[in-house]
């Protein structure tokens, strides 16, 4: 039995009627063509989720009865993904693995490899698409919290980060596996994945003295665009997010 889809609102009103308009509205009505009496989930991103089944279609959407609402605190440790802009276009499909495998925010970094650059609104319309594909993919794997993903960050924004929280730094030089790494029991855990050129010796420098530890996934070497997912799986299973 295949789970009801999410769709996601700004907000879920207090009583047990619900409209379901505009995108999100249309998608559920035209696109997966719901009908009166299944089942959907509305939530708001934040943790709040109603379970609701259709009472009626309309042109511009769907009229719902909910049936039951749950909240769901955000998970702790918080992953946190630091990600440098990878090449081309590969940035949204590592935004969309790093949801689905549970990132619960993404921080675009702007490392000293990079080649991709966010400059003007080339760097706005690109941190909206990582944005938007944050989002999808929320609801593709029925996830309660949306990541954010923030602005770009520099290095020293990075660092300061780390200060106040514990960080791993994916290096294929690093001698500690990830899986012996020891995990923090809240706060937010900082993933940190360099561009295809890896993290500089300057940037890890900065890092380990702010207290993050370098670590190693394996003997072979990932793309950057796919070296998170692995980390944010592997944490996933420590963690318990699994169970």
């Amino acid at each position: 039995m295949s789970t009801p889809p999410l769709f996601l609102l700004d907000s879920l009103p207090d009583g047990d009627a619900l409209e379901l308009l505009g995108e999100e509205g249309h998608h559920a009505a035209r696109v997966r063509r719901l009908g009166v009496g299944e089942l959907l989930v509305a939530g708001d991103g934040r943790g709040l989720v109603a379970t609701c089944r259709v009472t009626r279609v309309r042109p511009d959407g769907l009229d719902l009865q909910i049936l039951s609402r749950s909240a769901h605190p955000q998970p702790s440790p918080r992953l946190v993904l630091v990600q440098a802009l990878p090449k081309g276009d590969r940035g949204e499909l590592t935004v969309e693995l790093a949801t689905e495998l549970g990132a619960d925010e993404v921080v675009p970094w702007a490392a000293a490899r990079c080649v991709t650059r966010w400059n003007g609104a080339r760097g706005d319309r690109a941190h909206a698409r990582w944005a938007r594909t944050a989002r999808e993919a929320a609801k593709q794997s029925r996830r309660p919290w949306v990541p954010a993903v923030t602005p770009l960050a520099e290095t020293t924004e990075v660092v300061t980060r780390l200060r106040a929280a514990a960080g791993l730094v994916l290096h294929e030089s690093a001698a500690s596996p990830l899986a012996t790494a020891p995990l923090p029991a809240d706060g937010d855990l900082l993933v940190i994945v360099g561009p295809e050129g890896g993290v500089s010796d300057e940037e890890a420098s900065l890092f380990t003295g702010a207290g993050a530890t370098c670590v190693r996934l394996g003997r072979s070497v990932l793309r950057t665009s796919t070296a998170g997912a692995a980390a944010l799986a592997a944490l996933s299973l420590r963690l318990g997010r699994w169970d």
